[in-house]
């Protein structure tokens, strides 16, 4: 059975959210998909962000990981309800060497106080995708004053 979203504009909700941040705007970020539950979205490489030519560091990769978890969790959320990471774990599994990443975040539990997001994040380099890292986020969602 479909879950009928608690907001029917959770899209425009999550881009306005992500979007209004200053530091999505300096990665580049770029919404491909949002669904009920999932996100995704592409950042360019930018060297600002890594440690070698062509490797991000892995501090943005965690930040590509936390905002693709929390992203999809806020499509679950009520209208009029945020979201803030009260933890996240992240594991580095292969060099994040590419042209650019794509970050793919689920909802795993959505609860009225405290829901869980996974996420992955792939390096892009030519047609081949690499999965760089997971992790789980934990928020803190509550009632925007």
């Amino acid at each position: 059975m479909k879950e009928t979203p608690l907001n029917p504009n959770f899209k425009e909700a999550i881009e306005h959210f992500a979007l209004a941040m200053p530091v999505v705007k300096f990665i580049g970020l770029e919404f491909t998909k949002i669904e009920h539950g999932s996100v995704e979205f592409m950042v360019p490489y930018r060297e600002e962000l890594s440690f070698a030519q062509g490797s991000f560091q892995a501090g943005p990769i965690g930040m590509l990981m936390d905002m693709a978890a929390c992203c999809a969790i806020g499509t679950k959320l009520p209208p009029g309800w945020m979201f803030s990471t009260i933890d996240f774990t992240t594991k580095i599994l292969a060099p994040a060497n590419g042209t650019c990443f794509i970050a793919r975040g689920c909802a795993v539990s959505s609860g009225k106080t405290v829901s869980v997001g996974s996420a992955n994040v792939f390096a892009i380099k030519g047609d081949n995708e690499t999965l760089c890292a997971t992790g789980l986020v934990t928020t803190r969602n509550f009632k925007a004053k």
